[in-house]
């Protein structure tokens, strides 16, 4: 919905130049980092180094996204980034366990990519971090001992933030296309109220627990978006394809590759599904529950294939596109 209210006629920025990296996304590219000496949000820009090479313009994106993303909970979290999607999240009683779950949804991908943590990077989860090869580890704080183990791998960069992102925080973000700049809101929020039962079934407990974790990944992953979950651990990870579909086909065939089964799983969409074939193919994969936006001139066709298949649907009205 539209607000000029917070979006002023004349935009002055200034930034101030925190060092020149070596090259942008590709070595032809120059690129240097620039903070917003007004901010004070902790993540990647802000954080200390501890450890590890210098940091690249690419190494920045991921570590941000991946931060950004585990401080949507509030439980211990883990969340492994690659290209700026989330290849693997899980929750757990402890890091250990969360990076545990994380790993498993799609260790190919995770090789070279970027770990998040939402709590203080302790000794066992350490142990387990330097077991493959990392580029970036993001976290508020790290234990000694942590740090002493992370050193065995001294090019693996450790970033220390001394805090938590508020991801509730109703600030503003920018990006530059030719010549102009896009500024809009912060996406502050996961849900608006309480999902709506769409279909005869509602979710169990259980399943609804896993509907919420799953979309709160899915707001972190590249439009179009689909994640299968369960148990806190997310199984499956389609993102950035043209059709939502083929996120679909792209998420089963990830967890197939890692052996894992999406039997009495969940899917969620970023977005609604203007077709049942999503539907369907969750169906066939094994879930049991599914998540979306809604709002589609269609959405009693993705219903009624759910009712067909005893899948429970729930309805955010929400969306969470990501470009």
């Amino acid at each position: 919905m539209k607000n000029d209210s917070e979006l002023p006629d004349k935009l002055e920025l200034r930034f101030e130049r925190k060092e020149t990296l070596r090259y942008g996304e590709n070595p032809h590219q120059a690129a240097a980092l620039y903070l917003d000496p007004e901010s004070t949000r902790p993540g990647a820009a802000r954080a200390r180094k501890v450890q590890g090479k210098e940091l690249s313009y690419n190494n920045l994106l991921d570590a941000d996204a991946a931060f950004e993303c585990v401080a949507e909970f509030s439980e211990p979290a883990v969340v492994i980034v690659k290209h700026m999607n989330p290849c693997g999240v899980g929750i757990a009683a402890t890091s250990q366990e969360a990076y545990a779950k994380a790993l498993a949804c799609d260790p190919i991908s995770a090789f070279g990519g970027i770990v998040a943590l939402n709590r203080v990077l302790d000794a066992d989860c350490a142990r387990e971090l330097v077991k493959i090869f990392l580029e970036v580890v993001i976290a508020p704080d790290a234990e000694e001992e942590a740090l002493k183990i992370l050193s065995e791998k001294p090019n693996v960069r450790v970033l220390i933030t001394s805090g938590m992102p508020d991801p509730k925080e109703s600030t503003q973000t920018m990006r530059s296309i030719a010549g102009a700049v896009l500024v809009q809101s912060r996406d502050e929020k996961v849900f608006e109220g309480e999902p709506k039962v769409a279909t005869k079934r509602a979710p169990t407990e259980s399943e609804m627990k896993d509907l919420i974790f799953a979309f709160t990944v899915c707001k972190h992953v590249k439009s179009n978006a689909i994640v299968y979950a369960k148990g806190g651990a997310t199984l499956g990870i389609g993102a950035g394809q043209m059709s939502r579909i083929y996120s679909a086909k792209i998420a089963a065939i990830k967890a197939a590759d890692a052996n894992i089964s999406l039997k009495g799983s969940v899917l969620a969409s970023d977005a609604f599904m203007p077709f049942p074939d999503v539907v369907e193919e969750a169906a066939k994969a094994g879930a049991s529950a599914i998540i979306q936006p809604g709002g589609s001139l269609k959405d009693q066709d993705s219903i009624n294939a759910a009712n067909a298949s005893g899948i429970a649907m729930v309805f955010t009205g929400v969306r969470h596109f990501r470009h």
